[in-house]
């Protein structure tokens, strides 16, 4: 049984359709156990017994790879990397830490590390049963064999499938190692790739008199809303809250002299990896992968926050309060300072893994440097984390002269859903979602209204789409990004991209690739404000 369902159970088993019965997906012929068994029949006793041991390392492998990829799928939607997925694993760990505390994190780790260590050595000892089991009974053996490959033959012909896409005849083993062996190639592959692309730079050389003309004077913040996705704007069982907090947004801000302009980015990832989206959205190329990841940030490529460097017109402040240890990336964005979670000043408790609630961390960002008296023009990127999973708890607004030094917090974290509350119910996971988009869009919404002036040029958007438990199976990598401003000629200058009015994007609204607004919004406010280079075309 333990070999069988090695051979049988899909990487993907949490996608079945809704209301397939399970067993529908294990209804499977393995190739790779008839094969396997057919080599070891013909072996003598001793070197069959040889043989079984490594096919049982190597099936125990391939089942521990399957767990991770059942995992990968239902938080990253998508498949594990071999080769450059396995930094992930200590984000992983940080992310049970900030969540769960140290002893959490240490269970789970030493949990993992045992079940992994328990399935190879549980593996080599079934396959070397059954190959001694089958070696005391050769003719019934030979017997099952012919009638299971004739079995697999005609289901193959035949196309049968109980579940769609999990078919009877299998061959997922054989196909999950090869996908693994060929990750290498792939991975050498797409690092020259990378490369070519990196150095090809339109904005690479460009003088620093000649960078940003149109915003000069102006205060410029790019805000990351953590799990901000597409869904969260036009997801029926979704949107009803986040539009209603998007319309009334859009009207207040009207009453305030701003106005605001909406499209959509494609994200290359979702679920989490919220720092490829970061650093795509920076550089201006695609950061799918840590190894790119690794590549561009021992470079130096020029980024957005790097290029408001360059003209020396604007002070430029990361506002990072997820990053809880050293994070020498800030140096490559070019940022004058950081502020993480050690020095905004935050003394409240932690929302699961958010260090700090988003309009706390507005808050220190406004006391710290944008009322500061006398200061000149400020370029600030921030990253919000109340929207970040389990979407439990959520911090709710309060009085910004109640923030204070979050201590306040205390009170409201008691009271709120716990983690555990929350995701015993599906329904429940999805509506805290929607409800901590509403919670980290309002926080922004409101500050620009108290704080915001003639001269703030707020640009807003997702990093990436939630996991699939939200979205489904499926969802597009698509994220809303919304740019406001008080002042008309800022929107003026983008008034050719497309985008709709309003804080929410139309579902027709332009779709570009991350990578490629870095170029546009530097060309758009630039000395002409025309395109310099080609680009994909909106689709």
């Amino acid at each position: 049984m333990i070999v069988f369902l090695a051979l049988v159970v899909p990487d993907q088993v949490t996608r079945l359709p809704a209301g397939t019965p399970v067993w529908r997906a294990f209804v499977r012929v393995p190739i790779e156990g008839l094969v396997a068994f057919a080599v070891l029949l013909v072996l003598p006793r001793r070197p069959r017994m040889i043989v079984a041991g490594v096919l049982g390392g190597v099936l125990g492998l391939l089942t521990v790879l399957k767990v991770i990829d059942i995992g990968f799928f239902a938080v990253l939607a998508r498949a594990f990397d071999p080769v450059l997925d396995w930094p992930l694993f200590a984000d992983g760990y940080r992310f049970v830490q900030d969540s769960f505390g140290e002893l959490g994190a240490v269970g789970a780790a030493a949990g993992a590390v045992l079940v992994a260590l328990g399935v190879l050595i549980g593996m080599v000892l079934a396959v070397r049963r059954l190959a001694a089991v089958a070696g005391r009974h050769e003719t019934a053996s030979r017997r099952g064999l012919a009638g299971g490959a004739v079995v697999w033959v005609a289901v193959a012909l035949l196309g049968t499938s109980f579940v769609p896409g999990v078919y009877v005849a299998s061959d997922s083993a054989v196909t999950l190692a090869r996908d693994g062996i060929g990750t290498v190639p792939a991975a050498i592959r797409d690092k020259k790739a990378f490369a070519d692309e990196a150095a090809t730079d339109a904005f690479k050389d460009t003088a620093a008199d000649q960078l940003l003309t149109g915003l000069r004077g102006k205060d410029v913040v790019f805000t990351f809303i953590e799990s901000y996705g597409r869904s969260a704007v036009q997801d029926p069982t979704l949107d009803t809250v986040v539009h209603a907090a998007l319309t009334k947004g859009t009207a207040d801000l009207k009453t305030r002299g701003f106005a605001a302009k909406s499209g959509f980015l494609t994200s290359p990832t979702a679920g989490g990896g919220s720092w490829l989206a970061h650093s795509t959205f920076q550089s201006g190329v695609t950061i799918g992968n840590q190894q790119r990841y690794r590549s561009l940030v021992s470079g130096d490529r020029l980024t957005l926050t790097s290029a408001f460097k360059k003209t020396g017109a604007w002070r430029t402040v990361g506002v990072e309060p997820g990053v809880t240890y050293a994070w020498p990336e800030g140096t490559f964005y070019g940022y004058d300072q950081v502020y993480d979670s050690h020095t905004l000043g935050y003394h409240g408790p932690a929302f699961s893994w958010a260090t700090m609630p988003d309009q706390f961390t507005l808050k220190s960002f406004t006391d710290q440097e944008y009322a500061k008296p006398g200061r000149g023009p400020l370029m600030a990127e921030m990253t919000f984390v109340s929207s970040h999973t389990p979407w439990a708890p959520i911090p709710s607004m309060i009085g910004w002269d109640q923030v204070g030094d979050g201590s306040v917090y205390t009170q409201q974290k008691a009271q709120a859903k716990t983690t555990g509350e929350v995701w015993k119910d599906k329904d429940l996971i999805r509506a805290e979602y929607a409800k901590s988009i509403v919670y980290s869009v309002g926080a922004l919404m409101s500050w620009v209204q108290k704080y915001g002036d003639d001269n703030l040029v707020l640009v807003f958007l997702g990093d990436h789409q939630p996991a699939p438990i939200v979205v489904g199976e499926g969802a597009s990598h698509d994220v809303p990004i919304t740019i406001v401003a008080h002042d008309p000629k800022v929107l003026d200058r983008v008034s050719d991209w497309g985008w709709t009015d309003g804080l929410e994007p139309q579902p027709a609204a332009p779709v570009w690739p991350m990578a490629e607004f870095r170029d546009r919004f530097l060309t758009a406010f630039g000395p002409t404000g025309d395109e310099t280079r080609p680009l994909s075309p909106p689709r």
